[in-house]
């Protein structure tokens, strides 16, 4: 496993222990970046208007298409640092 790897496993768990919860922005980024990492560009097809939060995190998601799994796993970490910095961890 490489450093980039453990960084985004170690992001993982951080993020996890914040001291408040992330903003549903902050939350479809970090949904987004970690799909994009994990599983690579969105595929399916968008969710209906009666699926809300389901089209959002869509959205967000396909948004990120094209991203190499190692920029997603750097911005994921990136951004899960921006947010232990804003907010916290837990004891």
């Amino acid at each position: 496993m490489g450093d980039a790897e453990k960084a985004f496993q170690e992001a993982q768990t951080r993020v996890k222990g914040l001291r408040s919860a992330p903003s549903v922005v902050e939350l479809l980024g970090l949904y987004s970046l970690y799909k994009q990492a994990t599983v690579g560009d969105a595929t399916g097809s968008r969710p209906g208007i009666l699926d809300p939060r389901g089209r959002a995190k869509f959205d967000a998601w396909k948004s990120r298409n094209a991203m190499s799994v190692q920029d997603a796993q750097a911005a994921y970490v990136q951004l899960v640092d921006q947010l232990v910095a804003a907010r916290g961890l837990s004891k």
